[in-house]
């Protein structure tokens, strides 16, 4: 098979230029286009140059429709709106679309997943093996422990970070709730201030720090009478998540229509 072309979208953004410095180490994927918003101040710069690479002569552009012609894939980490109107784009061209935006709604998600039926879609609120191994784990001891166990998820991102709880907190509560057999959104508790009263027996809490230059911190604990176990994952270098990014896509490249995870990219669906 020949080597996969990609798209980086957001590609003047911190992760958009991982992305495009791991496609140009990695065997098997090329840079086919950068996308930026339209109007960005950086369109028309070059994407090897903002990426601290030699110069590649791909120019960022707001024109997905262009950029797309010739192009197998798009690596997708940039705000729910961007992410939401590539979406038709990238599914009428045919596009491998690995989506890595965080701050998704319920709504996006439907979007998202309407398109599925004749496009190949990763999706994960986090790229990286360690944190979808984390999740697995997550799971099977939520699953292995009763309500006795109270499960807090705990997390912490640099200060520039837009939302909250992360990608990363909820895809881990998801898995929680997953191995409790519950659906999240009716067991989530957040932000707690003032007179709570004593916690919900079942809850699955969740808590956002927010400071400095911190990549991604998640710890899920799971106290318990007189005993707490911590399953912890810390980040070092945003260049993980675009590693596990253009692993989903050179995965995805040629696999039916459908919708994936990287739960499906790293083998752990029967962990």
């Amino acid at each position: 098979m020949s080597d996969m072309r990609l798209i980086v979208a957001g590609a003047g953004g911190r992760m958009g230029r991982a992305l495009t410095r791991v496609i140009a180490e990695t065997p098997g994927a090329v840079l086919a286009g950068a996308l930026e918003a339209p109007g960005s101040e950086l369109l028309g710069k070059d994407a090897g140059v903002l990426a601290g690479l030699p110069a590649n002569g791909i120019e960022l552009s707001g024109d997905l429709w262009s950029l797309s012609a010739k192009a197998d894939g798009i690596l997708d980490f940039t705000v729910p709106g961007a992410t939401i109107a590539n979406v038709a784009i990238a599914a009428e061209r045919g596009l491998v679309h690995v989506i890595g935006t965080t701050g998704l709604s319920a709504s996006d998600m439907a979007v998202i997943k309407t398109v599925t039926s004749r496009a190949v879609v990763v999706q994960s609120g986090n790229m990286s093996l360690g944190v979808n191994l984390l999740a697995a784990l997550v799971k099977r001891v939520a699953a292995s422990l009763d309500e006795s166990f109270d499960i807090e998820i705990l997390e912490m991102h640099h200060k520039a970070k837009i939302d909250a709880p992360s990608g990363t907190a909820l895809l881990l509560g998801e898995a929680a709730a997953a191995g409790r057999k519950v659906a999240l959104d009716q067991h989530s508790a957040r932000g707690r201030d003032g007179i709570t009263g004593p916690r919900n027996s079942g809850a699955i809490g969740f808590a956002s720090l927010r400071g400095g230059t911190v990549t991604g911190d998640h710890s899920v604990i799971f106290a318990g009478p007189m005993e707490r176990i911590e399953l912890t994952h810390r980040a070092e270098d945003r260049t993980m998540f675009a590693q596990g990014a253009v692993k989903a896509a050179l995965w995805a490249h040629g696999k039916k229509p459908g919708f994936y995870t990287m739960t499906d990219v790293l083998g752990l669906s029967d962990f």
